[in-house]
């Protein structure tokens, strides 16, 4: 009998810029599912047909000068990102990476400071409000309880454009009670296509019991 070749499992990008802290949180995340994860650092440029998923964790990207993620925006790593969202690699961004794909202009809005001025650290509801996402498929209507960290996660968009996302099935994650003042109580959306998508909700922060909570643990599978 012919020995079997070895397959390796699928490889997640990670991207890190400087300022980046969730990062190993999420690639711990990653391999408990069983996949390979691979930092990319915000110099790199790389090929698309390497990963089965990319994701931009949390953290405070060049300290968050300027606006939150406007600097990681146009890290030299985006271009590659960019290229690899027009092959159909699915991307997640997680805080400030949902931060980075809105200022890239590959998510819809922005994400601006909290109402109240507060940064705010707790655990909230959230209702799937569509399915399509290549992200933690779920029935919509589901509920699930992930952690929030963020002092800018008030998620703000226009009231056309508001209208367009809610029309075309863009809005991802709801708040069951609003933490933070986002516009109609918006947790994470989608670009059109639901590959792309981001939420300010930290998944990779409840995969454990231990953690408080296992909900983010089907984001990663």
């Amino acid at each position: 009998m012919k020995a079997q070749a070895k397959v390796s499992p699928p490889k997640v990008g990670i991207l890190r810029f400087l300022g980046t802290n969730c990062d190993r949180d999420v690639w711990q995340a990653v391999e408990s599912v069983g996949l390979k994860p691979e930092w990319l650092w915000h110099e790199d440029h790389f090929e698309a047909k390497d990963y089965s998923a990319l994701i931009l964790p949390g953290g405070f990207s060049y300290g968050d000068y300027l606006r939150c993620g406007a600097l990681a925006a146009r890290s030299p790593v985006m271009q590659s990102l960019r290229q690899a969202v027009s092959r159909g690699v699915p991307v997640l961004g997680i805080c400030n990476g949902f931060q980075i794909l809105c200022e890239s202009g590959l998510l819809p809005g922005a994400l601006l400071p909290n109402q109240g001025g507060r940064f705010i650290d707790d655990w909230v509801e959230l209702t799937l409000e569509n399915s399509k996402a290549d992200w933690a498929p779920q029935a919509v209507g589901s509920s699930i309880r992930l952690p929030i960290a963020h002092g800018d996660g008030r998620y703000f968009i226009q009231e056309e454009g508001l209208k367009r996302i809610e029309d075309q099935g863009q809005i991802w994650w709801r708040y069951k009670s609003n933490p933070n003042g986002s516009v109609a109580d918006i947790a994470g959306v989608s670009d059109e296509s639901g590959r792309v998508v981001g939420l300010m909700p930290h998944p990779e922060r409840a995969l454990w019991d231990w953690m408080g909570g296992v909900d983010g643990r089907g984001f990663f599978i």
